[in-house]
C-alpha cells in the first residue's frame, strides 16, 4: 500500500492512498460472505453459494462497490494511524482510480489539527484584581438574609409598588378566553415586571376584589406573538415585613448570638469568594496571555460544524419551549440573530484555540495524567452535576467519553502547572498566594460558548468536546 500526504492548508491535509488489490483480500471475503447469505441460488445452501456464482447474480459491479465501502475506513484509519495524523471530523473521499484485479486509489481531504509553536513559558506573570469587601457588600447580603425572614402582612388599601398581591388573570383573543392563559391565585410582586407588559400600570390602583383590563402580546403558548386583552383581579394585597435587624435577628438567622459577628461572618465569607475570584481571574488572565502570544490555525470544518450543532441544538430547547428566536432574543437582552452568531462564533474559536494550545503545551511538557488526576477531576465534576462519582463515570463511558475526558483532565493538568509557576499579583502590588487559591485552579478556563462567566478549564465548544482524533470515515465514498 502506497500513501502520501499533502499539506492544503495548516489544518488541511489531502491523503492519497493505493491499495493492491492483493491488500483487498479480507474486503471481498468479507463482502462475499455477507451477499452469500442474502442471494438465493437453487441447489446451494445459503451461505455455500461460489463468488463467481455471485458475481453473476449481483454483478460485478456491485461486488466492486462494496468492497470499496468497506475497504476505504480500514486503510484510510491504518494510514492514519501509522502517519499519526491528528484528524478532525470526517473526512471527504474520493475514489480515484478502481482497476479491477489490480489497484484502488483514492483521496481523503480531512482537517487535521494545527501544529502550534508554544509561547515562553518563563517569567509568566497576570494581575489581578484587589479583594475588597466594602460595608455595602456586608449590608446586601444581610439585606438577603432579612428577605428570607420576611413576612407578609394583608393590608386594606390599593396596591402600591413593593405590594405582594394576589392575582387571577384571563387572556382572551376576539372575545374569547384562552384556556391556557387562565390561572388564579397566583403571587405577584407589584413593580417588579416579571410577568407581561401592562400588568403593573393594571395593577396599581386596584384594591381588593376590583379588576382592571389591559392589552399585552402573548410570550408562550399556541397564540405566542399575537396581543391578547388580559383582565387582572386583584384578590389580596400585602406588605413586606422586614425583621429588625439586631441580634434576635442574628440568633434566629444564623448561628450567631449577635448582629456584629454575624456581619464579621459575611465578610469572612465574601473575602474568600473574592479569593476564590482571583483564582479564577488569574487563570483566565494566563489563557488570554497565552493565547496572545500564539498564533493557533482554525480548523474552520470544525467550527462550523460545532456552529451548526449549537443552533441546531438551541432550536430544539426553544421549540419545546414553545418560543422562537425573536422571543428568545428579546428576552435575553435585545440581541439581534446577526450579533448572537457573531458571538457564538467568536465563542466557539477562542474554545477551539485554547483546546489546541494546551494541548501543545501539554505535549511540550510531557504532561501525563495519572488515576489519582482523574478520581478527582471525576469526583469535582460529579459533584458539579450533583451526582454520584460513579454515576457520573457510568455517564462517561454510556457516551464513548472517556477519551475526551482524560485530555480535558491532561489540559486541566498543564494549565494549572502553569500557575504555580507564574506570579500573580493584586492591583495594589501585592503578591497573590497560590496555596489559597488551590482547588480552584486546577480547573481553568475557556470560554463556554453559551455562557458568560467561565468557570472551568473543559475546552469545549460549549457542551460537546472536539477529540484530537476522528473515527475513520463513513463507508460512502463513490467512485
Amino acid at each position: 500500500m502506497k500513501s502520501t500526504i499533502e499539506n492544503l492548508g495548516p489544518t488541511r491535509v489531502r491523503l492519497a492512498i493505493e491499495v493492491p488489490w492483493g491488500d483487498l483480500d479480507h474486503a471481498f471475503g468479507e463482502v462475499y460472505k455477507e451477499l452469500g447469505r442474502q442471494v438465493k441460488v437453487p441447489g446451494f445452501r445459503p451461505g455455500k453459494v461460489p463468488n463467481r456464482i455471485i458475481d453473476q447474480r449481483v454483478g460485478r459491479p456491485v461486488v466492486l462497490e462494496q468492497v470499496v465501502q468497506h475497504a476505504v475506513p480500514e486503510v484510510y484509519s491504518e494510514v492514519v494511524r501509522e502517519n499519526q495524523v491528528r484528524v478532525l471530523g470526517q473526512p471527504e473521499v474520493e475514489v480515484t482510480r478502481l482497476d479491477d484485479g489490480d489497484i484502488l486509489a483514492f483521496t481523503a481531504e480531512v482537517d487535521v489539527a494545527p501544529t502550534v509553536e508554544v509561547p515562553p513559558l518563563d517569567d509568566l506573570a497576570v494581575t489581578v484584581d484587589d479583594v475588597e469587601v466594602s460595608d455595602s457588600d456586608i449590608d446586601e447580603q444581610i439585606g438577603v438574609m432579612r428577605e428570607r425572614f420576611a413576612m407578609l402582612t394583608g393590608v386594606e388599601r390599593a396596591a402600591q409598588d413593593g405590594d405582594f398581591v394576589s392575582i387571577d388573570l384571563a387572556a382572551s383573543l376576539d372575545g374569547e378566553v384562552l384556556e391556557d392563559g387562565t390561572t388564579s391565585g397566583m403571587s405577584y410582586e407589584v413593580g417588579s415586571g416579571q410577568l407581561m407588559a401592562g400588568l403593573d400600570d393594571a395593577v396599581r390602583g386596584l384594591s381588593v376584589d376590583e379588576s382592571a383590563t389591559f392589552s399585552t402580546e402573548l410570550l408562550n403558548g399556541e397564540h405566542a406573538g399575537e396581543s391578547a386583552d388580559v383582565e387582572v383581579t386583584v384578590r389580596s394585597v400585602k406588605v413586606k415585613d422586614l425583621p429588625e435587624l439586631d441580634d434576635d435577628f442574628a440568633s434566629t438567622a444564623s448561628e450567631f448570638d449577635t448582629l456584629e459577628e454575624l456581619r464579621a461572618d459575611v465578610r469572612s465569607r465574601l473575602s474568600r469568594g473574592k479569593v476564590l475570584q482571583q483564582g479564577a481571574q488569574a487563570r483566565d488572565k494566563l489563557v488570554e496571555h497565552l493565547l496572545a502570544s500564539t498564533d493557533v490555525a482554525l480548523p474552520e470544518g470544525m467550527v462550523e460544524r460545532e456552529l451548526a450543532w449549537r443552533n441546531e441544538a438551541m432550536e430544539r430547547e426553544l421549540k419545546q419551549a414553545g418560543m422562537d428566536w425573536d422571543t428568545y432574543l428579546e428576552m435575553t437582552g435585545g440581541q439581534n440573530r446577526e450579533d448572537y452568531d457573531a458571538e457564538m462564533r467568536s465563542n466557539i474559536e477562542n474554545a477551539v484555540r485554547t483546546q489546541f494550545l494546551l494541548d501543545a503545551i501539554a505535549d511540550a511538557r510531557e504532561v501525563t495524567v495519572d488515576n489519582d488526576d482523574l478520581s478527582a477531576q471525576i469526583m469535582a465534576q460529579a459533584q458539579r452535576n450533583r451526582m454520584s462519582p460513579e454515576q457520573y463515570a457510568q455517564q462517561l463511558q454510556q457516551g464513548n467519553n472517556i477519551a475526551d475526558f482524560v485530555a480535558d483532565v491532561r489540559r486541566t493538568k498543564a494549565l494549572a502547572q502553569l500557575l504555580e509557576q507564574t506570579t500573580i499579583t493584586d492591583a495594589s502590588g501585592a503578591t497573590v498566594d497560590l496555596e489559597a487559591l488551590r482547588g480552584t485552579t486546577t480547573r481553568a478556563a475557556a470560554p463556554a460558548v453559551e455562557d458568560d462567566a467561565a468557570e472551568t478549564i473543559e475546552v469545549e465548544a460549549g457542551g460537546r468536546r472536539h477529540a484530537p482524533e476522528a473515527d475513520a470515515p463513513e463507508a460512502d465514498a463513490k467512485a
